[in-house]
């Protein structure tokens, strides 16, 4: 099968690898902003369409764009070649994650921190983690995937037609999970940051991939083209970051340890859901090169979107945005661990054929 991994970059990038200690300097930053510059969140507030904040759309447009751009819409075709693990990875994602997510949240916000976390705030933090269980990952996946050593046109396979899912089960999971907390729902703003976060900068980037490379060709797109809009991904999640937090000073100040609080019920959801589709696989005799992107593309989220989302539906302040930042901070250290899981398990699969 011809490779059509387009992402060659030899591992994850200092600022990936360090991403969670740029969010927490992000959140002190952002955090001081709002304590004694309040003037520049004011002025941001008051760039907003539809409950969207303009400055953050730009941002996250940014983070969002590039990611689509990688992806190869085109390996859709080969989606009939063993199938299994394409069925494990939707399975997993889409009838397991999210309502997974939303018992662990619910279980520990309302349950185990009853004593610890408000009941408005509790239903914040879950609406936040059931929007973020909503998105599982994309691009990011092809990091994770490299280090696994997983067959990279599989990967892109399994990429590819979660985004297409994304397109029609994002919407009614998320608004079904949010009516079933008691939240409620703002269809119009709903609809309308899914279009504007996930089918513009879908559509965009297609059209940006296919005119490149007709242009310049495969090998130009993949290594001098794309690698361009690295360092403007990691720049608009952290400013976006630093905006968000500036809003969010006055909830993070005076609740300190709800930063922990989140982290442990994400953190315990993204193992639970690696080790569905982990060892799904390896019960169905998958290879380890299938089944360790399989259990990433699961256990990874697409934060990007979910925290835009987020800040369309409840607003940048409200702590449903902190809850899906939370589960920025501990993406890269929980999903680096799992990298190790999956390397030193490798022999519980069948051994790899030469491609």
């Amino acid at each position: 099968m011809e490779n059509k991994m387009e992402n060659k970059s030899t591992g994850i990038s200092f600022f990936e690898k360090y991403l969670s200690l740029w969010v927490a300097l992000c959140m002190v930053a952002g955090v001081m902003i709002g304590k004694f510059i309040p003037a520049i969140p004011q002025f941001l507030g008051k760039f907003e369409y539809a409950q969207v904040s303009i400055p953050i759309a730009i941002l996250i447009w940014l983070m969002i764009y590039p990611m689509m751009m990688k992806v190869d819409f085109a390996s859709v075709k080969d989606v009939g070649r063993n199938p299994k693990g394409l069925f494990v990875t939707w399975i997993t994602n889409w009838l397991i994650k999210p309502f997974s997510m939303y018992v662990i949240a619910w279980f520990f916000f309302f349950v185990v921190f009853k004593a610890l976390i408000p009941p408005d705030l509790a239903r914040d933090y879950l609406a936040g983690a059931i929007i973020l269980g909503a998105a599982p990952c994309t691009a990011m996946v092809f990091v994770w995937s490299h280090l696994t050593k997983g067959n990279p046109a599989y990967t892109v396979v399994q990429v590819a037609t979660n985004d297409l899912i994304i397109l029609v089960a994002f919407t009614p999971i998320v608004a079904l999970l949010l009516g079933i907390s008691g939240i409620t729902i703002p269809w119009d703003t709903l609809f309308l940051s899914v279009v504007l976060f996930v089918v513009i900068p879908l559509a965009g980037g297609v059209f940006t991939r296919k005119t490149v490379i007709k242009k310049k060709g495969l090998e130009y797109f993949n290594t001098r083209f794309i690698t361009k809009f690295n360092n403007i991904t990691i720049g608009g999640l952290l400013l976006t970051l630093v905006i968000i937090f500036s809003f969010q000073g006055d909830v993070i100040l005076n609740n300190p340890l709800h930063i922990l609080l989140i982290a442990i019920p994400l953190t315990i959801q993204t193992f639970f859901i690696f080790f569905v589709a982990y060892f799904s696989s390896m019960k169905l005799c998958l290879r380890h090169s299938v089944a360790a992107p399989a259990g990433m593309i699961g256990a990874s989220n697409f934060f990007e979107l979910a925290v835009a989302v987020a800040i369309a539906l409840f607003g940048p302040t409200s702590p449903v945005a902190l809850a899906t930042i939370v589960g920025v901070l501990v993406e890269v250290p929980v999903m680096l661990t799992l990298v190790k899981i999956a390397n030193k398990t490798k022999h519980w699969f069948p051994k790899e054929e030469n491609q």
